[in-house]
């Protein structure tokens, strides 16, 4: 009798610890995955489970556990309401959030926003507005005065071009109530994924600050149109930068005008500004546009030539001469 009063007394203790345990890991799983918003843009297909898509978020680390979110999703009677498309999710979500966002469907689906390699911030946040996603003014205060704690951005001064360059243009899924500031830092979060270790050791070999590695690379994304140029173009800079040659970059006089032109005038290489890099050795005071990969690996890898000079042709590609003369050449017959 005494055995089985044990036997009891350590069946409800096992019980309780089972219950308590239970509540542990649901508390645990109905969380939001990091306090660090990282965001993500999942897109739900018609006929898609609770299930299924918790497996998915959950694949994609947006929530900590698929079974927790498929239970919620049962008692909240949402599996069959969910609605198809493109949402734009964040790791602060808990499951519940996300289950509310998905069955109120349209309303917060994400917007497609595509930026292009070498659009400048200006540009940037033109076509974000375009799209209905904040203000110039929210743009402007963010870009200027918010805190992003990202090791690129340490040293910048706060002003308007603090985050020139460092934008990344690529492909993003929006929430159309995403503000400024989360929509500023997905794109630096972007950028980040750039900033790589073999990257940084290339920079130090170098002897090239990551800020100035964007900055080249920004003038190597708005003069060059073909691939194969790109590498080429860095390596003509880095012969000037290191001769003490002015670059003579177009792209920088296109910058200062805003407006571009199809052809620059003398008058318009002698206009006063830091950015004139005809007037002005070494490179402009911070980068002209946002480079794409290819420019930035262009600039981390320049090509080793003589090349101090190139000229557009009409087919996109540039025509490069070791000696000014041969310049002139090129110039009288390809313009």
């Amino acid at each position: 009798m005494g055995r089985l009063k044990i036997g009891i007394i350590a069946l409800i203790i096992l019980l309780s610890l089972t219950t308590l345990g239970g509540g542990v890991w649901w508390s645990w799983a109905t969380q939001a995955y990091s306090k660090q918003d990282t965001t993500e843009m999942i897109a739900i297909t018609p006929g898609m489970t609770a299930n299924q898509v918790g497996m998915e978020l959950e694949r994609r680390h947006i929530i900590r556990s698929a079974r927790a979110f498929s239970i919620l999703a049962g008692q909240l009677h949402t599996d069959s309401k969910l609605y198809a498309g493109e949402y734009f999710l964040s790791t602060q979500m808990s499951p519940r959030e996300i289950l509310n966002e998905l069955f109120q469907g349209p309303e917060f689906a994400a917007i497609r926003v595509t930026i292009p390699e070498g659009y400048t911030t200006e540009q940037i946040v033109n076509l974000l507005v375009q799209k209905g996603i904040g203000t110039k003014e929210e743009y402007a205060k963010v870009i200027a005065s918010d805190v992003f704690s990202y090791a690129f951005l340490q040293g910048i001064p706060q002003d308007k071009h603090r985050l020139d360059g460092f934008l990344f243009p690529d492909t993003y899924f929006l929430n159309k109530k995403a503000t400024p500031h989360a929509v500023i830092d997905l794109m630096l979060q972007r950028f980040q994924k750039e900033v790589t270790p073999d990257v940084e050791s290339q920079l130090k070999e170098m002897k090239l600050s990551l800020r100035n590695w964007v900055n080249l690379a920004s003038l190597v994304e708005k003069e060059a149109l073909k691939q194969t140029d790109r590498p080429i173009i860095a390596g003509v800079f880095m012969n000037r930068l290191e001769s003490n040659m002015p670059l003579q970059s177009c792209a920088s006089i296109q910058y200062i005008l805003g407006t571009p032109k199809a052809k620059l005038y003398d008058k318009d290489l002698q206009i006063q500004s830091p950015y004139n890099t005809y007037l002005h050795n070494g490179l402009p005071p911070g980068p002209i546009a946002s480079p794409g990969h290819a420019s930035l690996e262009a600039a981390l890898h320049p090509a080793k030539t003589d090349y101090f000079y190139f000229v557009a042709k009409p087919d996109g590609y540039h025509a490069f001469a070791k000696t000014f003369s041969e310049h002139l050449a090129n110039q009288k017959k390809y313009q």
